[in-house]
């Protein structure tokens, strides 16, 4: 089914569309779809959002009025119409959104410009694309109608739902929730209208955890992948190194876990290295430039751990043929790096190659690697069966390292990961080597081999991105962001965290690291972590076209060593593929061949890399419109894993009600304060209401609560004793009171 966004986009062509080609693209067919095709376009018409030319076809309006934004609303009733480039939010009165919900894809048109540090206020037009089709809600009897109460308080309606689903009547004990989906989203003095489709008993049983959670970030599970016609590899250009030995570094355990990439390491007659990184051929497999092929792929963008196994976002099939299976012969699409004894990078080149893994390394030998007392003597019995592997690893190992330091003084930050031993979620837990969306890195560790394997692929995707952009490419990408929306100095006055005794450099300034190490203790470098983690904004993907202007202090990188990883990795791996293939690599009947695929080759380029077919195709995939796709993707995606890992917190909790603990006060708010449970690796609040024996005053600027009588304070970091006195699972809560 379409929505008004797909008709949108698919407006913005220059010259317009007929109605024949436009419903051919919106593949419609039925003459009801038709009709509702007809009442959309004179909806949009008369919005002034679209309209005809001469010619009769449709056109999107340029000089419209009407704002692209999403809606966000808080539990408190607040909405903003949310824009994108960090553009200044849109207030929204509750009146005025038109049964917009929280999440929404809008069009809204400003009626009151924002003064005085006041937001703009406007009026939603139009809802052109709804996130929520599936609601989780509680069943109600109201004046003798069935009604579906959302359990998000953001979603300001209640749903009408048939007369049989009164049987779902919510029971507190049973914490019986329903997914309802949605027939008809309430319009005008018109109640929404859905039916129950699945009830899910919560209370004491965690087997509905992940069907509730997926609902809650309004993911679909998909039990099976639609089957891709895989095209042939192509075995003319390969380059044979499967007689050297290559290396995957793998942490994660569950089933259909995204293929890591296999690293080998040459040396050269002049002290310098080889560093091969080999990724499986995920783009190589799939035609990308057919639209029906692209098509089943642009409704899910990126793999997932459900708990027990992956969601992968590409087929079995798929991964399957590109499986790196040990001790067998693969294709490979890879990336030479040359390395100094210094180990800087001084030349790359890309290749299509024939490669063998010759062992997966895991958590016990990176441990055994690192922590065994001579290089000579081999003892440990991790360590015997892999002998003959040794040597080369601990290049590797050494490199990593290298190479992270390098990172680290080009202004990147690490930031560990908080504490959990919850078994159920450890998948989750375990370092992705190709999320990129993070402003800081997790640190290297023993216990997770494929933190050793992230710098060396931090370094192949700047290469693709300094390779591409050059010979001006389109990418999908993420850029560093500068820092200076972080106010420090605010930082170190509310956390209290800082001895008074600082010293700032040369110029007045104060590094991340430098903070962390003025930490006095354990517990306020924990919560120091935890506010610089909160308030480092995530990175989204950006299409970075040959026109886009480069700052010397961005570090961009183009991550295409993980495709089946995420639609972002093939896409840019597709692009790595195609050059190799269809890049042009010498002028008309000129001898001249250039490797293209090389370090610095494009100074020696004058003429165009692709014809005009290779262009359209990569077009396809390189668009706003699929980058816009694959960030929305990607929160729910986010929100998904912290939702897991709450609801598994939250479980655990549960078993311990009543229970007294000592727990570290985290965040201080005027409703309460956040207190950790070490001992449990979970996080409860203790809401100033359970504060009895005095009225506490919130002060922000000590942000600390304190008694007006006692004058006894709560600040971050005080060590306080506990008690558990209550859960909601279905808000992920956990209640707590002093002892």
């Amino acid at each position: 089914m379409f929505s008004t966004s797909s008709i949108i986009d698919n407006l913005n062509h220059e010259e317009g569309l007929e109605y024949k080609k436009l419903c051919r693209l919106l593949k419609l067919s039925k003459k009801t779809d038709k009709d509702k095709l007809d009442i959309a376009l004179r909806a949009l018409e008369e919005l002034e959002i679209i309209n005809k030319n001469d010619d009769d076809k449709y056109l999107k309006v340029k000089e419209s009025t009407h704002l692209i934004a999403k809606i966000r609303c808080s539990s408190k009733g607040y909405c903003f119409a949310v824009r994108d480039n960090n553009k200044e939010d849109i207030y929204i009165k509750e009146n005025l959104l038109n049964y917009a919900w929280n999440g929404d894809k809008v069009l809204v048109r400003i009626i009151k410009e924002g003064v005085r540090r006041r937001s703009p206020e406007g009026v939603v037009d139009c809802i052109i694309e709804r996130t929520n089709q599936i609601l989780l809600a509680k069943v109600e009897i109201i004046n003798d109608q069935v009604y579906g109460i959302p359990i998000d308080d953001r979603i300001l309606s209640k749903i009408k739902l048939p007369k049989k689903d009164q049987k779902y009547k919510y029971i507190s004990d049973n914490k019986n929730i329903v997914k309802i989906e949605i027939d008809l989203f309430p319009i005008a003095q018109q109640e929404g209208i859905g039916h129950v489709i699945k009830e899910l008993k919560l209370n004491n049983n965690e087997k509905l955890d992940t069907d509730f959670v997926l609902s809650k970030s309004n993911i679909h599970k998909i039990d099976k992948i639609q089957d891709q016609i895989l095209t042939e590899v192509n075995q003319q250009q390969r380059l044979d190194l499967s007689t050297q030995n290559s290396y995957m570094f793998k942490s994660w355990n569950a089933e259909n876990s995204p293929i890591l990439p296999i690293i080998q390491i040459e040396k050269n007659n002049n002290n310098t290295y080889k560093l091969w990184v080999h990724t499986n051929t995920i783009a190589e497999r799939i035609d990308l430039s057919n639209k029906k092929s692209l098509q089943i792929l642009l409704d899910r963008f990126e793999s997932f751990p459900l708990l027990d196994k992956w969601q992968n976002y590409l087929s079995k099939e798929i991964c399957s043929a590109a499986q790196f299976n040990a001790n067998e012969i693969n294709d490979a699409i890879s990336l030479c790096i040359e390395i100094n004894n210094e180990d800087e990078i001084i030349n790359w080149s890309f290749h299509l190659t024939k490669v063998k893994c010759s062992l997966i390394v895991e958590n016990s030998h990176i441990e055994a690697l690192l922590t065994r007392k001579s290089n000579t003597r081999i003892t440990s019995r991790v360590l015997k069966p892999i002998k003959d592997y040794i040597e080369d690893l601990d290049k590797i190992i050494n490199i990593s390292i290298a190479f992270r330091k390098k990172q680290l003084l080009n202004g990147k930050i690490e930031l560990p990961k908080s504490n959990n031993n919850i078994e159920s979620i450890k998948e989750l837990l375990v370092h992705n080597p190709a999320d990129f969306s993070k402003e800081y890195f997790e640190p290297l560790s023993n216990n997770d081999i494929q933190t050793y394997l992230s710098p060396l692929l931090y370094e192949a995707n700047s290469l693709w991105f300094n390779h591409s952009n050059n010979y001006g490419l389109n990418n999908a990408s993420y850029i560093s962001q500068k820092l200076d929306y972080i106010n420090i100095t605010e930082i170190i006055k509310n956390s209290e965290l800082i001895d008074s005794n600082i010293e700032l450099d040369e110029n007045g300034t104060l590094s991340f690291k430098k903070i962390v190490e003025l930490c006095s203790d354990d517990n306020k470098k924990r919560i120091l972590h935890k506010i610089l983690i909160n308030v480092l904004r995530d990175n989204e993907v950006k299409l970075i076209s040959k026109n886009h202007s480069i700052n010397e202090s961005e570090k961009i990188i183009s991550p295409w060593t993980l495709p089946s990883f995420d639609f972002t990795n093939l896409i840019n791996q597709y692009s790595v593929y195609c050059m190799i293939i269809n890049g042009k690599r010498s002028k008309n009947n000129s001898k001249n061949i250039i490797n293209i695929m090389e370090k610095d080759s494009w100074f020696e380029v004058k003429w165009n890399l692709y014809n005009s077919s290779t262009l359209k195709n990569l077009d396809l995939i390189f668009n706003t419109l699929v980058i816009s796709k694959i960030n929305e993707y990607k929160n729910k995606i986010r929100q998904l894993k912290n939702n897991m890992i709450n609801i598994k917190q939250v479980r655990k909790a549960e078993k311990f009600i009543g229970n007294n603990y000592s727990g570290l006060i985290m965040t201080v708010q005027s409703y309460g304060f956040f207190v950790e449970i070490p001992e449990l690796n979970v996080e409860g609040l203790v809401h100033v209401s359970t504060l009895s024996n005095d009225w506490y005053e919130y002060r922000s600027r000590q942000n600390l609560l304190i008694g007006r009588k006692s004058k006894k304070s709560y600040k971050i970091g005080d060590v306080i004793d506990i008690k558990i006195i209550k859960v909601d699972i279905l808000k992920y809560q956990i209640d707590l009171e002093l002892v």
